[in-house]
């Protein structure tokens, strides 16, 4: 008992603190989203709404096609980036001239803030200033005008994205990697295993929960992206890169509509948990199908 209280009270201000920014923000948003609320209207004030934000989300087009859209983005920069994350993982694992650098210079993009990415890639592929549509047109004689950066402007979000983030997935699997034990691997080598079947019975089974936090992580960062496409397209041309945590944005802050931005919020909230969760299983499934 003694060591319980003194355990419950190690960790007080910690749950203190997580409740202040954490879960009454989170119950006030579920509490605005019932309204209608327009701070710049004083006489009017909050009104109660009930359920209407909600039944106005089922019909609203830009919503459900900004939502469509994010998760289009989700699952193209998320199934890359594990990918690539994997194949350089299993090459930094191997010795060769130069790991410790390409590791160093791989983790760069990580360190910069989300904000600076959008900018720097805005700088890199603008037409008539950027240096890719200057070595497109000078090497490949491929003229990079702004129609054809227009109509590639997600693709250029996606790239950006998996340039940011690959880094991350790659020290994830590798740090998952290293901590595996070796003697699995020796006995089946002995046993005349092979890479796939070494890969398929006994890597990528011990690798699931790693695979598994991973992939939330990336789902959970991929769905509210905002900095980067505000910086580099700011959702145009028209609203092909408008996604939907930057839709959100431009609805509560330009439109003042606090209670429809709220509902919005936590309606892409459970599309999160709902993603999260049926990934969580196909990839928990294909753990014990390998095993």
């Amino acid at each position: 008992m003694r060591a319980t209280r003194t355990g419950w009270g190690l960790l007080a201000p910690t749950l203190i603190i997580l409740g202040f920014v954490g879960i009454l923000p989170f119950l006030y948003v579920v509490y605005i989203g019932f309204f209608d609320w327009d701070i710049f209207a004083a006489k009017i004030g909050m009104v109660f709404a009930g359920v209407n934000n909600y039944r106005r989300l089922v019909f609203d087009d830009e919503y459900l096609a900004a939502l469509g859209r994010t998760l289009q983005f989700t699952i193209w920069v998320v199934i890359s980036e594990l990918i690539l994350g994997f194949l350089l993982a299993q090459l930094l694992m191997r010795n060769f001239v130069g790991r410790s650098v390409f590791r160093t210079i791989h983790a760069l993009p990580l360190v910069v803030a989300p904000i600076a990415v959008g900018a720097t890639w805005r700088l890199f592929t603008i037409p008539g200033f950027g240096p890719l549509p200057y070595f497109l047109d000078k090497w490949f004689g491929i003229e990079y005008s702004i129609s054809r950066y227009a109509s590639h402007a997600f693709t250029t979000i996606v790239l950006m994205d998996i340039w940011h983030w690959t880094p991350f997935v790659t020290l994830t699997l590798v740090a998952g990697m290293t901590a595996l034990p070796r003697e699995p691997f020796e006995q089946a080598l002995v046993d005349g295993a092979n890479r796939w079947q070494v890969f398929r019975y006994l890597t990528l089974p011990m690798l699931t929960p790693v695979l598994v936090t991973t992939t939330f992580i990336r789902i959970m960062d991929a769905l509210r992206i905002v900095d980067e496409v505000w910086m580099l397209t700011g959702g145009g041309p028209g609203t092909s890169t408008r996604f939907v945590g930057l839709h959100i944005w431009l609805v509560v802050f330009p439109k003042t509509a606090y209670g429809y931005g709220a509902a919005m919020s936590l309606l892409t909230l459970y599309f999160t948990i709902v993603l999260s969760w049926l990934l969580f299983i196909a990839i928990t499934q294909s753990g014990k199908q390998a095993a």
